[in-house]
């Protein structure tokens, strides 16, 4: 079941619903009157070979009680483009039209694919919303940056149409929930190692692929504890976030979340940290400023020995300049974890802060080279992996 609902990405759904036939998969669409402002019904149906569902109070489909019907016929819901609306009015049980009363009334997996301006994405009330839909069992597949319809540029752009068809895919196969026996740890975002009460030292790091791998995992049916430095993204809906700012408070809360079955190190965490802070801010006075650095403690190689509670899986990240798979694998031995995801940060790369990303896992067998693709598609590809390594050591 497809529901269209109003935002200038409704006309992507058509391509979604040709995408889908190729596979074979049947889509029984229901068309929001806002939505109708952007496509039309005649195109849905053409392109569905099926009718298309507008109103709650259709005479001939209410007979039936269609939108009971609607609700638990279909193996998947899916909302796309789903707007601030709509998902409000899911998160908050609210049932005035037919497809707000579809998505109260089913007992199928629901797939939430937003779109909209970056800042009501932002919104407080639609992260309270997307939560919340997150602790019902909902899932999301979380909108890409760039250019908007509105003119502005930021967080808002519908999925594209072959990661919807590959969430979708995974869902009609029963890939999703595979990790439902599984409790995970995943790091995100830089630490921040102040110097005074105003300033720090940090690492660069938007944090987008930490999250987005939290939220895979989440959405493979994983419990997630997110443990996250500052950053602007968007809590993963479903996964427990502990928020810190230092290394040692990362440190101390990775810990406290032990045992896990696996653990994904994808925070750009602080190598240094100044060793006296100062108490006040220090005055620019026309001298040279030094401090005395010292390092703080290895968190991905204190997770890969620990020995009672050591992960089943330890996942780390090396983001590297030059030689990047020989300083990964390097790395890798060093600090004794299972696989190193390795990717090229130099400057021309644009994977700090952008939505893509490039990269090699390497484990004990040697180094597998992924196309560049988003983060969000990188996320679901490890977890994927996660799952068969899981799967071949007899975990799940």
């Amino acid at each position: 079941m497809l529901i269209v609902s109003g935002g200038i990405a409704a006309y992507k759904a058509l391509d979604l619903i040709r995408r889908l036939d190729e596979r074979q998969i049947g889509v029984q669409c229901i068309l929001t009157a806002a939505g109708s402002k952007f496509v039309t019904p005649l195109s849905l149906s053409a392109l569905s070979g099926k009718k298309v569902y507008t109103d709650l109070f259709s005479l001939t489909d209410e007979q039936e009680m269609g939108h009971i019907r609607l609700s638990r016929e279909a193996n998947l819901i899916v909302v796309a483009p789903a707007t601030a609306n709509l998902i409000a009015k899911a998160a908050n049980g609210i049932g005035d039209d037919l497809a707000s009363t579809v998505l109260l009334a089913t007992d199928k997996p629901v797939l939430f694919v937003p779109s909209m301006n970056a800042r009501m994405w932002q919104h407080p009330a639609t992260q309270r919303n997307l939560a919340q839909l997150g602790q019902d069992g909902a899932q999301f597949l979380p909108p890409n940056d760039g250019d908007l319809a509105c003119g502005e540029i930021g967080t808002g752009r519908m999925a594209e149409t072959g990661q919807i068809l590959e969430r979708v895919e995974s869902l009609v196969s029963h890939k999703e929930g595979m990790l439902g026996s599984v409790t995970a740890l995943v790091t995100s975002g830089p630490t921040y190692e102040p110097i005074d009460p105003v300033r720090y030292i940090g690492n660069h790091s938007s944090g987008k692929q930490g999250h987005a791998i939290a939220q895979a995992l989440v959405q493979y049916g994983a419990k997630v504890t997110l443990v996250t430095g500052p950053t602007h993204e968007p809590d993963p809906p479903g996964a427990t976030i502990v928020r810190i700012t230092t290394a040692k408070e990362m440190m101390e809360a990775c810990l406290n979340c032990l045992p896990v079955d696996v653990a994904v190190c994808a925070a750009a965490v602080g190598d240094w940290r100044i060793e006296t802070a100062a108490e006040k801010k220090i005055k620019r006075g026309g001298n040279a400023k030094t401090f005395d650095l010292v390092e703080n403690a290895d968190i991905l190689k204190h997770i890969s020995a620990e020995n009672q509670n050591r992960p089943e899986l330890v996942v780390g990240f090396a983001a590297e300049t030059e030689n990047v798979i020989e300083n990964a694998t390097n790395k890798r031995a060093a600090k004794g974890c299972d696989w190193i995801i390795a990717n090229d940060v130099s400057n021309g790369t644009k994977v700090f802060g952008g939505i893509d990303n490039k990269v090699h896992l390497i484990d004990h067998s040697g180094a597998e080279e992924w196309p560049q693709i988003s983060k969000v598609a990188v996320a679901d590809r490890l977890a994927k992996k996660i799952v068969s390594q899981l799967k071949s050591n007899k975990r799940l």
